[in-house]
């Protein structure tokens, strides 16, 4: 309960009038100070006045103010500026490591404020705060959703420059890392990524001129040569067709040259996924976009529309996986291009964030300007988290106010961390339609 005691006094959500300290001093609270999240006193810089003298400095904030010996804070010379102890339960006198003893006041939670609260973290359904959003302004919508969108790309950059430096710092890998984690769609995002870090594109690159040495590389990285990760029923065409076998081989003497071992084979997901989804499909796809020349940071950062972007992200298969979706699983000939909903999804989790991530590394506003512009031309994405929203009346009108659902419902929704969340404080404050 004290985190809400907190954010009662952060944001004054207590009647004003008629405080007073223990010993019946008439409190008035003008500024309850900057709230602080590391150690040392919760409120900096408060400003109260007690029995109409003011006083300037920290507020500390416990449950019982027993706690305040129980924390240590008797000594503590942190607390000694200490200008009033505020309390759900009074329960001691408390006194500072220099045997000062600060005022104490007994705050309460207001019963609507407390049962509102109560109905936001026990409520099942998603999302719990459905009854506020009728009432919210557009600006603050606007806002929420902005700094929202803004936090998901900002813990985006933080993975990005998180693969630069296991990549020696470099942003060329990470940025091939990063598109490689997204053509896992999710299920075979991690396998992608690990299989993205252990590709050498400076090795591959002295064979990039040759489509199927660049093929014979990615296959044999991503552990699919060997006839073992083929299904029973498939290894003897395989092995008679012989594209296989070509591969395998092709891929011995490139490993032989570069020192190269392979991912292991069973990251690799096939339950229940699709055969367009496939990571012989997908591979080949990213054979095809490495070979053209498409997959360079150099490139990414010279699109300045997002029909540019589109472009540079399309792409199909090699030959052979026309017409098989893996090794000797032959059928009807298709390009297997990429979906219009696939090149969407790279656009949002790839191409954005990388050219935020990029743009932020070298100071570089354009390219951040750039991610935020893509984001407000692009359509929203289709989802239960987007289907949820809209369907208790609130506007998801491109992918950024889609990216900001994501972030809201997986940072605060999920984590019942209200407290932080704007329309939670909407909620608390009793603007909700019943």
């Amino acid at each position: 309960m004290e985190q809400l005691l907190h954010y009662v006094w952060k944001h004054k959500m207590f009647p004003l009038d008629g405080l007073r300290t223990t010993d019946g001093r008439e409190v008035e609270v003008v500024d309850p100070g900057l709230h602080n999240s590391n150690a040392g006193p919760d409120f900096f810089n408060a400003k109260v006045k007690i029995d109409g003298t003011l006083w300037v400095g920290n507020v500390e904030i416990h449950d019982k103010s027993s706690d305040w010996f129980l924390h240590g804070h008797d000594h503590d010379p942190h607390y000694d500026n200490v200008v009033l102890h505020v309390a759900g339960i009074v329960d001691t006198d408390v006194r500072t490591s220099n045997g000062m003893t600060p005022p104490q006041m007994q705050l309460d939670v207001p019963e609507a404020v407390a049962s509102h609260y109560h109905e936001l973290l026990t409520t099942d359904s998603y999302p719990p705060c459905y009854k506020v959003i009728p009432n919210l302004s557009r600006l603050t919508v606007h806002s929420w959703m902005s700094a929202l969108q803004t936090e998901r790309l900002e813990q985006k950059t933080e993975k990005i420059a998180e693969r630069a430096r296991r990549c020696n710092g470099s942003w060329e890998q990470a940025y091939f890392v990063t598109l490689a984690r997204n053509y896992g769609f999710g299920i075979n995002g991690a396998a992608f990524e690990a299989w993205g870090e252990d590709i050498p594109l400076n090795d591959v690159a002295h064979h990039r001129d040759d489509i199927f040495q660049v093929e014979a590389m990615f296959m044999g990285q991503a552990g699919l040569l060997d006839i073992a990760t083929v299904p029973e029923r498939y290894r003897k065409d395989a092995l008679a067709e012989g594209y296989f076998a070509r591969l395998r081989n092709e891929y011995g003497y490139l490993a032989h040259k570069f020192s190269l071992k392979p991912i292991d084979a069973g990251l690799w997901r096939f339950l229940r996924l699709r055969p367009q989804n496939f990571p012989h499909i997908r591979i080949s796809q990213l054979v095809n976009l490495y070979f053209n020349r498409k997959t360079s940071l150099a490139a990414l950062t010279e699109c300045d529309t997002l029909k540019k972007a589109r472009e540079l992200m399309k792409t199909h298969v090699t030959p052979y996986w026309e017409t098989h979706y893996s090794f000797g699983n032959a059928g009807a000939k298709s390009a297997k291009n990429l979906s219009e909903a696939s090149l969407n999804l790279l656009l949002i989790n790839t191409v954005v964030p990388m050219l935020f991530a990029y743009g932020r590394y070298k100071g570089d506003d354009r390219l951040c300007d750039r991610a935020f512009d893509f984001l407000e031309q692009l359509g929203a994405e289709n989802n239960h988290i987007t289907r949820m929203w809209r369907e208790v009346g609130l506007p998801v009108d491109n992918a950024g106010d889609s990216q900001g659902l994501i972030q809201l419902k997986n940072e605060y929704c999920d984590k019942k961390n209200c407290l932080r969340c704007r329309f939670g404080y909407e909620y608390l404050k009793g603007r909700r339609s019943e």
